[in-house]
């Protein structure tokens, strides 16, 4: 695993695991993590990580109108 050491101005006043959580979950966000290697990351099982990160603005439906679109019409072929 990388290890990756970033120096913040002493006037921002954010702990280490709150930089963590930011840091990982714009990764999570657009795509270069999985729920599960966001959630390990910040040692948090899969179902704290989903709450805890909609507090920072990220969306656990990272779906593009297209993919929505995809899936509701393979949903509806399917019930056919």
């Amino acid at each position: 695993m990388k290890t990756i050491t970033i120096d913040l101005p002493d006037s921002i006043e954010l702990d280490e695991q709150e930089a963590k959580i930011y840091l990982v979950s714009r990764l999570f966000e657009v795509g270069i993590l999985s729920l599960a290697q966001a959630a390990e990351m910040v040692k948090m099982n899969k179902k704290e990580f989903m709450e805890v990160v909609g507090n920072y603005g990220v969306s656990l439906f990272n779906y593009s109108p297209e993919e929505l679109i995809k899936d509701v019409e393979n949903v509806r072929s399917r019930n056919r």
